[in-house]
């Protein structure tokens, strides 16, 4: 993870999601309790079962999943399949995006300029 600079790896068997393994999961479930890596299966330290998303659950869904469920990475699945992860910093980013819009059409429309 380090390597390739990802926080999270979603876990699959075939084509179905089954856990998701963080860096968080590897720090406290392995490093903190001094087992050696080479040794812990990724089994024994992965978060599942998985708490998954869809392409349809919007930005404040996601947010709330991860509050209540104290997680920062979640799968996407498109009708069993996996076909992303989205991160906490994935939906901060896109919650400041959807702000700044809002902010430059009050913005424009306090100017006058807002398109009618």
């Amino acid at each position: 993870m380090a390597e390739k600079d990802v926080g999270a790896l979603v876990v699959v068997d075939g084509e179905n999601v089954i856990g998701v393994v963080s860096e968080r999961d590897y720090a406290r479930k392995v490093i903190l309790i001094g087992k050696a890596s080479r040794e812990t299966a990724v089994e024994e330290i992965m978060g599942a079962p998985p708490v998954t998303v869809t392409t349809r659950t919007t930005v404040a869904e996601c947010m709330a999943l991860m509050t209540s469920r104290r997680i920062r990475h979640l799968p996407v699945v498109s009708e069993g399949v996996l076909i992303g992860l989205v991160s906490i910093g994935d939906l901060v980013k896109a919650m400041l995006e959807e702000m700044e819009a809002r902010l430059g059409k009050i913005e424009a429309y306090i100017s006058g300029t807002y398109p009618a």
